[in-house]
């Protein structure tokens, strides 16, 4: 890459526009939670309704008046975020040690997950709703089982998820995405509200995260891609545990706290990659 080219790429990711471009995106991730949240929710009440995850979300919004501009504003968002995430993993992130290379990666991991984010919500745009997350999760379980060492992959994968997972639970316990926020911009009945939103959304997510891990486990050790869940059935399994239907609407009352965070993100984010 040429040293003008480069200089162009970083004048473009500290633009005050490319700024706010990323706050939208926090907003349109906040949004996908609440919604998301707001399904596992009633799931929990015995309301059924649509499946808990994107997909889900999607046709909750797109069959409300105006929802397919909202639909479309979100994708905005998400290709946004994915631009934004890039960019962290090009110039570092704007927190204590953000230019050490584990950090650049996550970045572009996390990059990578929203122009997936993206990718899906333009399908749904377009009249291709695809598959849920569990029949995703399922055909891409068999898909790598079927190939040679595609066991140990499918563990790898698992094991992602639950170290994730895990450090997302110990760094909101921890207090580690203040560091992420403008935290001198707010004030002291702002901080009062954004530090249980952060502990608590941020650790309903990571819990999240270890529960797909360890059904991934279990198709793997089981040989049995039938196991392996995706968002929504990681979330209707807490139906199943002896909390019963209160263990799901618990968890789902993390996930709309999570939305609710990233509302606060969105005022409050370190978004400048290039400072």
């Amino acid at each position: 890459m040429t040293t003008d080219v480069r200089d162009g790429i970083k004048q473009a990711a500290g633009h005050p526009w490319f700024h706010r471009m990323s706050r939208v995106g926090l907003v349109a991730r906040g949004l996908l939670y609440l919604l998301i949240g707001w399904i596992a929710l009633q799931v929990a009440l015995g309301g059924g309704g649509e499946e808990a995850d994107r997909q889900g979300a999607l046709q909750t919004v797109a069959g409300k008046p105006g929802g397919l501009v909202v639909v479309w504003l979100m994708a905005a968002g998400f290709a946004a975020l994915a631009l934004w995430q890039f960019a962290e993993a090009v110039y570092g992130r704007p927190v204590p040690d953000g230019d050490k290379p584990t950090e650049r990666l996550a970045s572009a991991a996390r990059g990578i997950v929203y122009s997936v984010g993206f990718a899906g919500t333009l399908a749904f745009v377009f009249g291709h709703h695809g598959k849920s997350s569990d029949q995703q999760s399922k055909t891409l379980t068999a898909r790598l089982m079927g190939e040679p060492g595609g066991r140990w992959l499918v563990l790898a994968v698992a094991a992602g998820f639950v170290v994730w997972g895990a450090v997302v639970i110990v760094s909101s316990v921890r207090r580690k995405f203040l560091e992420e926020l403008k935290t001198a911009e707010m004030s002291d009945a702002a901080r009062r509200v954004v530090q249980p939103l952060g502990i608590v959304g941020n650790g309903a997510r990571g819990v999240l995260g270890l529960a797909v891990g360890a059904f991934l486990a279990h198709a793997a050790v089981t040989f049995d891609p039938g196991k392996a869940r995706g968002l929504d059935g990681a979330l209707r399994e807490f139906a199943d545990t002896p909390a019963g239907p209160w263990g799901l609407a618990a968890v789902a009352a993390g996930v709309l706290t999570f939305g609710l965070y990233s509302f606060c993100e969105a005022r409050w984010r370190k978004v400048d990659a290039t400072r």
